[in-house]
This record gives C-alpha cells, sequence and structure tokens, in this order.
C-alpha cells in the first residue's frame, strides 16, 4: 500500500524524499498509518521498476536535493493499484487510502468500487445482526451489547456514506453523458457532496447524517 501512496503523492509533483515523507503524514496520516521505516527502500523497488525516477533540480547536485518523479510506466502502474478489486484489498485499512486518490478514476470506475464496497460493508452488517443476536441469547453483559450496537451503527453509517457517494457519482456521470464529452477527464473532475471537504476512511463521523430524516439504513439490525 505504500507504493500506491508514494505514486499517488508523486503524481501531484516531484518530490525529495523528506518532502515526501511530510505529505504521506500530513495528506494520508489522518485515515492510514505510514511506515516510514520502509519509504526509501520502496523508492528504491520502484525505481528499480521503472515507476519512478530521480531529477535534480537546476544547480542542485548533493544528493539530498534529489527530487524523485514518477514516470510513465508508474502512471500505470498506479492506476493498477488503484482500480485493484481482489477481496483481500478491501479491508479496514486500505480502502481510506485508494479513496485519497479516486479523484483519478473515471466515474464509472468509481461507482464500481464503492458499489464492492458497499457490498462489503453489507455482509458484514448481516454477521454483525448474527453476532449480536447470539449475544443476547447468551445473555451477555451492558458493556458487550454497547459495543456490538456502537459497531453495527458505524457501519450502517458508512453505508449510508457510500450510498450519498455514488448517487453523486451517478449524477456526474449522467451529466458527462448529457454533455456527450465521453470521459469525465480523471483528476480534474469529482463529484460534489457533503463529505467533499473531508475525504476520511470508513470511521470518519457522520453524525449529521443522523438528522437527516431522508437516511434509512441498508440493512435493519435488531436492538
Amino acid at each position: 500500500m505504500l507504493e500506491l501512496a508514494i505514486l499517488g503523492l508523486l503524481k501531484e509533483r516531484p518530490m525529495h524524499g523528506y518532502e515526501l515523507r511530510k505529505q504521506l503524514t500530513q495528506k494520508l496520516g489522518f485515515f492510514w498509518t505510514v511506515s516510514f521505516g520502509s519509504l526509501y527502500p520502496t523508492l528504491r523497488k520502484l525505481e528499480k521498476r521503472g515507476a519512478v525516477e530521480k531529477t535534480y533540480p537546476p544547480g542542485a547536485t548533493p544528493r539530498r536535493k534529489q527530487v524523485f518523479r514518477i514516470t510513465r510506466a508508474g502512471e500505470g502502474e498506479f492506476l493498477d493499484l488503484l482500480e485493484e478489486g481482489a477481496a483481500s484489498v478491501w479491508e479496514e485499512d486500505k480502502f481510506p487510502l485508494r479513496l485519497a486518490f479516486f479523484r483519478y478514476l473515471r466515474p464509472e470506475i468509481r461507482i464500481r468500487l464503492l458499489e464492492r464496497r458497499k457490498l462489503y460493508l453489507e455482509d458484514k452488517l448481516l454477521e454483525g445482526a448474527r453476532a449480536l443476536s447470539r449475544v443476547r441469547n447468551a445473555r451477555a453483559d451492558t458493556y458487550q451489547l454497547s459495543l456490538m450496537r456502537h459497531g453495527i451503527d458505524t457501519i450502517e453509517r458508512d453505508i449510508a456514506w457510500l450510498d450519498e457517494l455514488i448517487v453523486a457519482e451517478r449524477a456526474l456521470l449522467a451529466e458527462v453523458a448529457e454533455r456527450g464529452d465521453g470521459d469525465s477527464h480523471p483528476g480534474t473532475t469529482t463529484p460534489t457532496t457533503a463529505t467533499d471537504a473531508a475525504p476520511a476512511g470508513p470511521a470518519e463521523d457522520h453524525a449529521a447524517a443522523d438528522d437527516d430524516p431522508l437516511r434509512t439504513p441498508a440493512t435493519e439490525v435488531p436492538r
């Protein structure tokens, strides 16, 4: 996943190692744990594959001034990593990182990945409902029940949040089709939603959505 983060940040602009480390913390550290010990080994690995290359600003020759930039091959590898859809990559700690770079994907691809994430959460919600029922039958204590309800409520909010994103993406896709562009130019067009200001992960607080009378959880869970 560090490869995806590095390529995504270098896609924005070339950076030297220290600046790249700083951006990993500032832009991605809030919702993703960065492993700095593997930063330079990963950069060397990407450079060996031809995904990134070193360059030097005019007049800057010391090694510490070398700048890394993404290559054409790196651009393709970045998109492959971003669109990767195996079940194992949709774990809790990986989806937020992908979402941070969704602007580089076409709306139809974003919709497909969001819907896949939603299906994963709906399955998890059903599992949580069954587990809650078992715990109730076993007469669990108040704190266990409260913790399980909290987890279920969080999943319900995440599903509602994904529904909002999917609706916005479909509206954008319809707008593009109406204009007859044929492409929404990834990287320059993104949907406008209430969550645009904070592209965080599934654990993001969506308390405001709880006051929305139109919000309906995807699956009702017994209390």
